[in-house]
């Protein structure tokens, strides 16, 4: 989807934190200021009373605005470097719990307050967030669990369904395969949302993992007349987890036979070679209604359907976010480009190198452009 992504968050714009400057700091202080400025005001008054010549009358006043301006600079210097040291963590920070442990406790009183003050929020942050992962974690166990049960009944049916070689055994068959089809996309979208790593990223063959997608999705292919051809060498091994990988194939196979299309072509080709980001690119194009190019840009975001979807009715546009989401955590790329009328292109890239095969962090990004090919991961 990703993540695609690079650049770190920040918790707060600019505009949202207050400069601590000079002039800010003595607008704070504008009720100590004009205290003083009433001491010098009285003392004016009163010394010349009491006695006290031009000259002592200047001396006094000019050392309680020594004194006065002395603790201004040292109270602004102790306060300014803490204040931007602060800000300019925070500007860095991806998780507000870590800034405590990344900055000293000031030593002015009410640094310290503050300091003791996210110290606090921090460690309860830190509570909150544990409970929520594990609540999370629960949850997703609880759902592939009732997956796996879902699962069992399904296959019983469709053993029955071997049997029935009539019309409404085909029309039970289709939707039958359907529940199947959607059952496996929520098992998938909680293994790809899950802290663990249900995967395993090893050599597989790209080829087989193609036919695979097909295989698992025959029915409906063959019920929309739609012709697949795989043009992969068979020798051609990738670096991905195959049970993933089929399933992604299997999402963009469905979307295009859903649209439209009378044929599915996989064909791939290598890039970049004998350079460190040498990688191998898989496309698969149909021959389908295409995408408006308005909808391009989003067709990777969760919950996105277009006007495609719409029209369709039964869109969920789960499809291809989780094909992002699923290339992003296996390290792959993947982009898609499309024109009404005439198909749309979906590719993947592959890298050789295994350690560009690391699990990025989820993301929802997308490029801006339709007229161009819009790229995940």
């Amino acid at each position: 989807m990703r993540r695609d992504e690079g650049a770190q968050s920040t918790l707060m714009d600019d505009a949202d934190l207050a400069a601590f400057t000079p002039a800010s700091y003595l607008r704070d202080r504008a009720a100590s200021l004009g205290i003083t400025v009433f001491c010098l005001a009285g003392l004016a008054f009163m010394l010349p009373a009491l006695g006290v010549g031009f000259e002592g009358l200047v001396v006094v006043e000019g050392f309680v605005v020594l004194c006065a301006a002395t603790a201004l600079v040292l109270g602004y210097l102790r306060r300014a470097r803490y204040y931007r040291e602060a800000v300019g963590l925070t500007r860095q920070l991806q998780r507000a719990c870590q800034f405590p442990a990344l900055i000293d406790e000031p030593a002015f009183l009410e640094g310290r307050l503050a300091y003791q003050i996210a110290e606090v929020i921090a460690r309860r942050a830190n509570a909150e967030v544990g409970d929520a992962q594990a609540s999370a974690q629960n949850y997703r166990e609880y759902v592939e669990l009732w997956i796996h049960e879902a699962k069992t009944p399904i296959a019983a049916a469709k053993l029955i369904l071997a049997s029935m070689h009539d019309e409404q055994g085909a029309k039970l068959a289709r939707e039958i395969d359907r529940i199947d089809a959607q059952v496996e996309q929520a098992l998938y979208y909680a293994r790809s949302t899950s802290l663990a790593n249900d995967y395993a990223i090893r050599e597989i063959s790209l080829a087989a993992a193609a036919r695979e997608a097909v295989k698992k999705n025959a029915r409906f292919l063959i019920e929309r007349s739609v012709t697949p051809s795989i043009a992969i060498p068979d020798d051609l091994r990738v670096l991905a987890d195959e049970p993933w990988l089929v399933f992604v194939l299997g999402q963009v196979v469905v979307n295009a036979a859903k649209y439209g299309s009378s044929t599915i072509t996989f064909r791939s080709w290598e890039e970049e070679a004998g350079t460190p980001r040498e990688h191998t690119v898989l496309e698969v194009r149909d021959d389908g209604r295409g995408i408006p190019a308005a909808d391009v840009p989003r067709v990777f975001e969760r919950g996105f359907t277009g006007a495609n979807g719409r029209e369709q009715g039964a869109a969920t546009g789960m499809g291809l976010y989780l094909v992002a989401l699923m290339c992003e955590r296996m390290g792959l790329g993947v982009g898609l480009a499309s024109e009404e009328g005439v198909g749309t292109r979906v590719l993947l890239s592959f890298p050789h190198d295994r350690r560009r095969s690391a699990t990025p962090p989820p993301s929802a990004s997308v490029a801006p452009q339709p007229d161009k090919l819009v790229r995940q991961a």
